[in-house]
């Protein structure tokens, strides 16, 4: 299993394997984005490794879903650190996922106008407390508004340091703003955040600068997702973008590079060759079944790997690590309750114990 359950240094920290546990939106919240005390114990009940919350925003025109979780309030700071503590207390370590939606949100969610690199609407409708209403034509960010976000992000970043996350991580990836930054189709501006590539990924760079700032180089990380074209996404010039921004990302020391591969996973895997420290990637989730699971694993750590993410599979399976080094069945998804909801379909997942000795009592 090509070293899968060895113990490696991630961020100047040690973990007991290789397998990370991928941020995933799961809606258990209040209104305005504070974590229900139910998280806690959902994120603990995974800990067996790294855990990456999921994406968190930074302010509240960063939100992109109804009840997606925030970060920008002292009751939600105080509600996150209960959360890492439990992750700490269980034998875990815990990033936090810091993501702004750009053009993927609604007034309905905020009161305002999203902001985006440009004025390009997306295709599709948003996800709000009532309806489905289409997404609206965004505000492009000004150079104030810029400004403003990237400390947005900073701040952020300096929270979650402060209540005990073990770093952070930047949501470039699946389409929101960082992600629109980096498209000519998305960005179409021409002062210098727009235009050629080394315009187009300013951005992302300033906002990694400012978070590493506070966390620590080492201790930052970004997810990027080549090619996805989740959101209304499409990226005719990746080839030539993301080296680019790997290069300017590796200038500033940052820790690890998270890849979502299922797009255009040779990018992927001459990006991992490319970037000199930690690579994350999330190889997709494909069947939930063992084997299915740890070949998707040996490839991706054969392709340069250093770290497997995995959402679903988590998702489904607390003790997903343990019921991989044993080749146990994985427990089955239920998508009726991935988003919203209270614990049923998070948190009452059998663990392999109980699912053993629930097989037992059914057998007999």
């Amino acid at each position: 299993m090509s070293g899968l359950f060895d113990p490696v240094r991630f961020g100047g920290i040690s973990l007991p394997n290789r397998l990370v546990m991928s941020p995933m939106g799961r809606g258990r919240t209040t209104a305005d984005g504070t974590p229900l005390p139910v998280m806690a114990e959902y994120y603990a009940q995974r800990a067996a490794g790294l855990v990456i919350s999921e994406a968190t925003h930074p302010s509240p025109v960063a939100v992109g879903h109804a009840h997606s979780v925030r970060l920008h309030t002292a009751e939600q700071a105080r509600a996150w650190s209960g959360i890492v503590d439990a992750v700490h207390a269980a034998g875990g370590r815990m990033y936090l996922q810091i993501m702004h939606a750009g053009r993927i949100s609604h007034p309905d969610l905020h009161g305002q106008t999203p902001l985006a690199p440009s004025a390009v609407p997306a295709d599709g409708t948003a996800r709000v407390f009532r309806g489905k209403p289409a997404y609206p034509v965004p505000r492009p960010l000004t150079a104030d508004g810029i400004a403003a976000t990237v400390e947005d992000f900073a701040r952020c970043a300096r929270t979650a340091v402060e209540i005990g996350f073990d770093g952070v991580e930047i949501h470039g990836a699946n389409g929101y703003l960082l992600h629109q930054f980096l498209s000519p189709v998305t960005n179409v501006r021409e002062d210098e955040y727009g235009g050629a590539a080394g315009g187009r990924i300013r951005f992302a760079v300033e906002v990694a600068r400012a978070v590493a700032a506070e966390a620590g180089a080492e201790r930052t990380g970004i997810r990027l997702s080549p090619g996805f074209p989740l959101n209304d996404m499409s990226e005719p010039d990746r080839g030539e973008v993301y080296p680019a921004l790997l290069d300017a990302l590796d200038a500033l020391g940052l820790g690890h590079v998270h890849f979502v591969a299922g797009s255009d996973p040779d990018l992927v895997h001459r990006l991992s060759r490319r970037w000199r420290r930690t690579v994350v990637v999330n190889a997709g989730t494909g069947p939930l079944d063992t084997e299915t699971t740890l070949a998707a694993a040996d490839r991706a750590l054969a392709d340069g790997a250093d770290l497997l993410s995995f959402g679903r599979q988590f998702l489904a399976n607390p003790d997903l690590p343990e019921r991989l080094r044993t080749r146990a069945p994985l427990n089955a998804w239920n998508p009726r309750f991935f988003y919203e909801g209270g614990s049923r379909g998070y948190t009452d997942y059998p663990v392999l114990a109980a699912s053993t000795a629930s097989t037992a009592s059914t057998a007999s």
